[in-house]
């Protein structure tokens, strides 16, 4: 099969690379990690005005999705520039509300859509933390065939990226919605989680690459920039495999996904999908995360000691891989995935 991006799917992509380009995403990461959350939110509406986290809920509820393929495409721009918040948890979310359905998907699907509503949630297998809880509208969490909303953020944990926090939302808070649907939305809502945030390491990757490419040019030694020694050259040639050969399986996983709404019966609030889309995802998921992963250990190495600085904007996407690489399917959790499909 021979897939390429449309003329529309591209100019989508270059729409948001522009408004991201003129948002100065770095001085809002920086906002965000020191808890000012109105430059995250302002840029979040100006996301949704282009139709970012509408790509996920279904027409019915105000969205225009599921839409695998763009959301794809958006993601990856958002990773290459590093866009802070709960952004794989959000448009995962409209995929867990839909196929809810009933009053909790009328109440929040469309403010998902319009960008009025910020959501993270946790997924039973997924780990216990929500990814940015504390700047969330609502944190939902799945326990069996149980949706609840949580009552509080919890308390914050670790993180080795400072602007992507990590919460153990409150236990408790009453049922918003029970029943076999609810273990099929989570599942599919788990694999677009992960699928989001394989496109998201791996437009990170692909920043990282370009940014060393850049500094390799201009930083000289012996009186020759280091970017024509052949052992750097083999090392960013290395990393640029890694990314391309992890495109072809997001892009692929994506078409796995579409496919899953196309079928018939699916419906609106469809959550069950064919054996293979899973193991798709997973196919994405550890193929982004680790090339994406490389990249940073790559632009670490080249870069030197300035690349430990926390004056160098690098850092941040520097900081952003690894969480990436783990997040919704370690590297281990999604091969056994992978071969188990």
């Amino acid at each position: 099969m021979r897939f390429l991006l449309t003329a529309e799917q591209r100019e989508f992509g270059r729409s948001l690379d522009a408004l991201l380009t003129a948002a100065d995403t770095p001085a809002i990461l920086r906002a965000w990690a020191a808890g000012d959350q109105g430059p995250g939110r302002a840029l979040w509406g100006r996301l949704a005005d282009a139709g970012v986290f509408a790509l996920a809920v279904p027409e019915a509820y105000g969205g225009v999705g599921p839409l695998p393929v763009e959301a794809a495409v958006a993601c990856v721009e958002l990773g290459r520039h590093a866009v802070p918040g709960p952004v794989a948890e959000t448009l995962a979310a409209g995929v867990l509300l839909a196929g809810a359905g009933g009053p909790v998907a009328e109440e929040w699907l469309p403010g998902i859509a319009s960008g009025a509503a910020v959501v993270s949630l946790t997924l039973e297998g997924y780990g216990p933390y929500a990814p940015d809880a504390d700047a969330a509208d609502a944190v939902f969490t799945v326990t069996g065939d149980e949706l609840r909303l949580a009552p509080g953020p919890g308390e914050p944990s670790a993180s080795a990226d400072p602007a992507r926090r990590l919460f153990r939302p409150e236990p408790g808070g009453a049922p918003v919605a029970k029943g076999p649907a609810i273990r099929a939305a989570a599942r599919a809502a788990g694999d677009t989680a992960a699928f989001a945030t394989a496109a998201l390491a791996l437009g990170c990757g692909e920043e990282l690459l370009r940014a060393t490419v850049a500094y390799v040019k201009q930083r000289t030694q012996f009186g020759v920039p280091v970017g024509s020694f052949q052992a750097v050259k083999h090392r960013l040639a290395d990393t640029l495999l890694g990314l391309e050969f992890a495109r072809p399986l997001l892009y692929g996983a994506a078409v796995e996904l579409a496919s899953e709404v196309s079928r018939p019966g699916a419906g609106t609030g469809s959550a069950a999908g064919p054996p293979g889309a899973g193991a798709a995802v997973a196919a994405a998921k550890v193929t982004a995360g680790e090339a994406g992963y490389a990249a940073a250990r790559t632009a670490l190495q080249l870069h030197g000691a300035i690349g430990y600085t926390e004056e160098l904007d690098l850092a941040w996407w520097l900081r952003r891989a690894r969480p990436l690489r783990d997040a919704w399917g370690t590297p281990s959790a999604c091969r056994a995935r992978v071969l188990a499909g």
